[in-house]
């Protein structure tokens, strides 16, 4: 299964079931997932870190 795939069964279960404020949820640990991925490994790692 492709992560294509995800995707639209996620868009299509949002459009079905009218369920439109997961929305942003989404958007944003999507946004927060990769943003720890990418300063893991350079300088600004121990600056987000200590945010948390």
């Amino acid at each position: 299964m492709s992560k294509l795939s995800i995707v639209s069964e996620l868009w299509q279960f949002l459009r079905v079931r009218k369920k439109w404020w997961l929305l942003p949820v989404v958007l944003f640990l999507l946004i927060f997932g990769t943003v720890l991925v990418f300063a893991e490994g350079s300088a600004l790692a121990p600056f987000i870190y200590a945010l948390f």
